[in-house]
Protein backbone atom coordinates (compact mmCIF):
# COMPACT_ATOMS: atom_id res chain seq x y z
CA UNK A 1 0.00 0.00 0.00
CA UNK A 2 1.42 3.06 -1.17
CA UNK A 3 1.27 6.22 1.64
CA UNK A 4 2.37 9.82 0.50
CA UNK A 5 4.60 11.77 2.94
CA UNK A 6 2.99 14.96 3.66
CA UNK A 7 4.88 18.14 5.22
CA UNK A 8 3.45 19.67 8.04
CA UNK A 9 5.75 22.91 8.24
CA UNK A 10 5.73 24.06 12.17
CA UNK A 11 5.48 26.81 13.77
CA UNK A 12 7.77 29.34 16.42
CA UNK A 13 5.92 29.66 19.18
CA UNK A 14 7.27 31.48 22.41
CA UNK A 15 7.13 29.03 25.40
CA UNK A 16 5.29 29.61 28.60
CA UNK A 17 7.06 32.36 31.00
CA UNK A 18 9.85 32.18 29.09
CA UNK A 19 11.84 33.75 26.33
CA UNK A 20 12.94 30.68 24.88
CA UNK A 21 11.38 29.84 21.12
CA UNK A 22 10.20 26.35 20.15
CA UNK A 23 8.43 25.17 17.17
CA UNK A 24 5.45 23.18 17.01
CA UNK A 25 2.80 20.70 15.12
CA UNK A 26 -0.40 20.60 15.70
CA UNK A 27 -1.83 17.56 16.34
CA UNK A 28 -5.10 17.65 14.81
CA UNK A 29 -3.53 18.71 11.34
CA UNK A 30 -1.11 15.51 12.07
CA UNK A 31 -4.28 13.11 12.97
CA UNK A 32 -5.77 14.16 9.73
CA UNK A 33 -3.33 13.04 7.68
CA UNK A 34 -2.73 9.63 9.23
CA UNK A 35 -6.48 9.24 9.34
CA UNK A 36 -6.96 9.75 6.17
CA UNK A 37 -4.14 7.06 4.50
CA UNK A 38 -1.05 9.93 4.47
CA UNK A 39 2.46 9.45 6.76
CA UNK A 40 2.40 13.33 8.58
CA UNK A 41 6.19 14.89 9.18
CA UNK A 42 7.36 17.85 10.54
CA UNK A 43 9.07 20.61 7.94
CA UNK A 44 11.08 22.71 10.47
CA UNK A 45 13.22 25.86 9.71
CA UNK A 46 16.67 25.96 8.84
CA UNK A 47 17.52 29.76 9.79
CA UNK A 48 19.16 30.37 13.05
CA UNK A 49 17.02 33.36 14.35
CA UNK A 50 13.51 33.50 14.49
CA UNK A 51 11.78 36.43 11.93
CA UNK A 52 8.14 36.51 12.05
CA UNK A 53 6.43 38.83 8.83
CA UNK A 54 3.44 40.00 7.57
CA UNK A 55 2.92 40.82 3.71
CA UNK A 56 6.42 42.39 3.70
CA UNK A 57 8.07 38.71 3.88
CA UNK A 58 11.12 38.41 2.18
CA UNK A 59 13.40 35.35 0.13
CA UNK A 60 16.17 36.20 3.03
CA UNK A 61 17.37 32.53 3.71
CA UNK A 62 21.47 32.21 2.85
CA UNK A 63 21.75 29.55 -0.38
CA UNK A 64 22.54 26.73 2.74
CA UNK A 65 19.47 27.65 4.59
CA UNK A 66 16.94 27.42 1.88
CA UNK A 67 19.20 23.98 0.29
CA UNK A 68 18.02 22.63 3.87
CA UNK A 69 14.44 23.95 3.66
CA UNK A 70 13.67 22.56 -0.06
CA UNK A 71 15.61 19.36 0.68
CA UNK A 72 12.55 18.79 3.23
CA UNK A 73 10.06 19.70 0.91
CA UNK A 74 11.07 17.19 -1.68
CA UNK A 75 10.62 14.27 0.57
CA UNK A 76 6.56 15.20 0.60
CA UNK A 77 3.87 15.10 -1.60
CA UNK A 78 2.23 17.91 -0.10
CA UNK A 79 2.46 20.96 1.90
CA UNK A 80 0.42 21.98 4.85
CA UNK A 81 0.58 25.27 6.51
CA UNK A 82 -1.10 25.06 9.91
CA UNK A 83 -2.47 28.26 11.47
CA UNK A 84 -1.18 30.18 14.35
CA UNK A 85 -1.27 33.93 15.82
CA UNK A 86 2.15 34.83 14.33
CA UNK A 87 3.74 34.40 10.47
CA UNK A 88 6.83 33.18 9.75
CA UNK A 89 8.87 34.21 7.01
CA UNK A 90 9.60 30.72 5.53
CA UNK A 91 6.22 30.05 5.19
CA UNK A 92 5.89 32.25 2.49
CA UNK A 93 9.28 31.08 1.12
CA UNK A 94 7.94 27.36 1.29
CA UNK A 95 4.60 28.93 -0.43
CA UNK A 96 6.42 30.68 -3.42
CA UNK A 97 8.52 27.08 -3.88
CA UNK A 98 5.00 24.94 -3.78
CA UNK A 99 3.77 27.27 -6.01
CA UNK A 100 6.52 27.71 -8.80
CA UNK A 101 7.32 23.82 -8.67
CA UNK A 102 3.30 22.79 -8.41
CA UNK A 103 3.56 20.63 -5.33
CA UNK A 104 0.36 20.28 -3.69
CA UNK A 105 -0.36 22.79 -0.61
CA UNK A 106 -3.44 23.59 1.39
CA UNK A 107 -2.76 26.45 3.74
CA UNK A 108 -5.03 26.65 6.84
CA UNK A 109 -6.33 29.98 8.80
CA UNK A 110 -2.68 31.79 8.76
CA UNK A 111 -1.68 29.56 6.03
CA UNK A 112 -4.20 31.49 3.66
CA UNK A 113 -2.76 34.13 4.04
CA UNK A 114 1.10 32.89 3.19
CA UNK A 115 -0.08 30.90 0.34
CA UNK A 116 -1.21 34.07 -1.02
CA UNK A 117 1.25 36.54 0.22
CA UNK A 118 3.53 34.37 -1.36
CA UNK A 119 2.60 35.11 -4.72
CA UNK A 120 1.43 39.08 -4.72
CA UNK A 121 -1.82 39.13 -2.03
CA UNK A 122 -2.30 41.34 0.90
CA UNK A 123 -4.26 40.92 4.07
CA UNK A 124 -6.09 43.23 6.61
CA UNK A 125 -7.38 42.95 10.33
CA UNK A 126 -10.97 42.53 9.76
CA UNK A 127 -12.73 45.54 11.41
CA UNK A 128 -15.25 42.96 13.44
CA UNK A 129 -13.19 40.33 14.62
CA UNK A 130 -15.33 38.92 17.62
CA UNK A 131 -17.62 37.67 15.19
CA UNK A 132 -15.03 35.16 13.63
CA UNK A 133 -12.57 35.31 16.20
CA UNK A 134 -15.10 32.56 18.01
CA UNK A 135 -14.62 28.67 17.93
CA UNK A 136 -12.11 25.83 16.99
CA UNK A 137 -14.61 23.11 18.22
CA UNK A 138 -18.41 25.27 17.14
CA UNK A 139 -19.88 25.78 13.60
CA UNK A 140 -20.07 29.71 13.35
CA UNK A 141 -21.06 30.64 10.36
CA UNK A 142 -22.56 29.66 6.78
CA UNK A 143 -20.13 29.87 3.42
CA UNK A 144 -20.89 30.07 -0.37
CA UNK A 145 -19.24 28.01 -2.75
CA UNK A 146 -18.54 28.93 -6.79
CA UNK A 147 -19.70 25.83 -8.43
CA UNK A 148 -16.79 26.35 -11.02
CA UNK A 149 -14.16 25.66 -8.36
CA UNK A 150 -11.78 22.80 -7.41
CA UNK A 151 -12.84 23.34 -3.90
CA UNK A 152 -16.52 22.63 -4.88
CA UNK A 153 -15.54 19.37 -6.85
CA UNK A 154 -13.56 18.15 -3.39
CA UNK A 155 -16.99 18.94 -1.14
CA UNK A 156 -19.78 18.81 -3.76
CA UNK A 157 -21.75 21.16 -2.17
CA UNK A 158 -22.40 25.28 -3.11
CA UNK A 159 -22.88 25.60 0.89
CA UNK A 160 -21.14 24.18 4.05
CA UNK A 161 -20.94 25.58 7.76
CA UNK A 162 -17.49 26.08 9.16
CA UNK A 163 -16.00 27.23 12.25
CA UNK A 164 -14.10 30.48 12.55
CA UNK A 165 -11.19 31.95 14.74
CA UNK A 166 -9.79 34.52 12.85
CA UNK A 167 -8.59 38.20 13.06
CA UNK A 168 -7.43 38.42 9.35
CA UNK A 169 -8.57 37.71 5.76
CA UNK A 170 -7.51 38.47 2.33
CA UNK A 171 -7.32 41.91 0.74
CA UNK A 172 -5.87 41.25 -2.53
CA UNK A 173 -4.68 38.45 -4.48
CA UNK A 174 -4.58 38.86 -8.37
CA UNK A 175 -2.99 35.56 -8.49
CA UNK A 176 -5.63 33.47 -7.03
CA UNK A 177 -9.21 33.16 -7.21
CA UNK A 178 -11.82 34.32 -4.40
CA UNK A 179 -13.94 30.72 -4.67
CA UNK A 180 -16.10 30.55 -1.30
CA UNK A 181 -17.27 33.78 0.68
CA UNK A 182 -18.83 34.03 4.45
CA UNK A 183 -21.88 35.94 5.06
CA UNK A 184 -19.62 39.45 6.03
CA UNK A 185 -17.93 38.75 1.94
CA UNK A 186 -15.09 37.68 3.33
CA UNK A 187 -12.83 34.77 1.50
CA UNK A 188 -13.13 31.81 3.16
CA UNK A 189 -11.19 29.92 0.28
CA UNK A 190 -8.97 30.54 -2.10
CA UNK A 191 -7.32 28.80 -4.95
CA UNK A 192 -5.09 28.98 -8.33
CA UNK A 193 -6.98 26.80 -11.04
CA UNK A 194 -3.84 26.53 -13.07
CA UNK A 195 -2.27 24.20 -9.84
CA UNK A 196 -2.72 20.75 -8.78
CA UNK A 197 -4.09 22.07 -5.44
CA UNK A 198 -2.92 25.43 -4.88
CA UNK A 199 -5.97 26.34 -1.56
CA UNK A 200 -6.28 28.30 1.14
CA UNK A 201 -9.03 27.86 3.40
CA UNK A 202 -9.80 30.45 6.46
CA UNK A 203 -11.58 28.02 8.52
CA UNK A 204 -9.93 24.98 11.01
CA UNK A 205 -11.04 21.49 9.16
CA UNK A 206 -8.80 19.69 11.09
CA UNK A 207 -11.37 20.79 14.44
CA UNK A 208 -14.21 19.58 12.58
CA UNK A 209 -12.87 16.43 10.08
CA UNK A 210 -13.59 13.35 12.83
CA UNK A 211 -17.49 14.60 12.36
CA UNK A 212 -17.96 16.31 9.15
CA UNK A 213 -17.31 14.36 5.91
CA UNK A 214 -16.88 17.81 4.17
CA UNK A 215 -14.28 19.10 6.27
CA UNK A 216 -12.55 15.43 5.62
CA UNK A 217 -12.61 15.39 1.83
CA UNK A 218 -10.13 18.63 1.61
CA UNK A 219 -7.66 16.65 3.58
CA UNK A 220 -8.64 13.47 2.32
CA UNK A 221 -8.38 14.81 -1.49
CA UNK A 222 -5.27 16.80 -1.02
CA UNK A 223 -3.19 13.66 0.47
CA UNK A 224 -4.71 11.81 -2.25
CA UNK A 225 -3.79 14.43 -5.42
CA UNK A 226 -2.69 11.91 -7.96
CA UNK A 227 0.32 13.20 -9.49
CA UNK A 228 3.50 13.21 -7.00
CA UNK A 229 7.53 13.70 -6.63
CA UNK A 230 8.16 12.98 -3.23
CA UNK A 231 8.82 9.91 -1.62
CA UNK A 232 6.17 7.10 -0.68
CA UNK A 233 6.62 4.57 1.92
CA UNK A 234 5.50 1.29 1.00
CA UNK A 235 3.59 -0.52 3.50
CA UNK A 236 3.87 -4.28 3.53
CA UNK A 237 3.82 -6.69 5.81
CA UNK A 238 4.96 -4.06 8.54
CA UNK A 239 8.40 -3.48 6.77
CA UNK A 240 9.08 -0.32 5.77
CA UNK A 241 11.02 0.43 2.24
CA UNK A 242 11.72 3.71 0.81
Amino acid sequence: MNKPIIGIVSKHYATYKSNKIDTFVRDEVKQAIFDNGGIAIGILPTESNVNYCGDNWKDNLSIEEKENLITQIKLCSGIILQGGLETDNYESIISKYCYDNDIPILGICAGQNNIARAIGGTTYKIPNPDKHDKSFDEYVHNIKIDESSKFYNIVKTTEMMVNSRHKRTIKDCPMLDKVAVCEDGYPDVIEAKNKKFYIGVRFHPESLYAKDEKMNKIFKEFINVPIFDGITIFVSNCNLVH
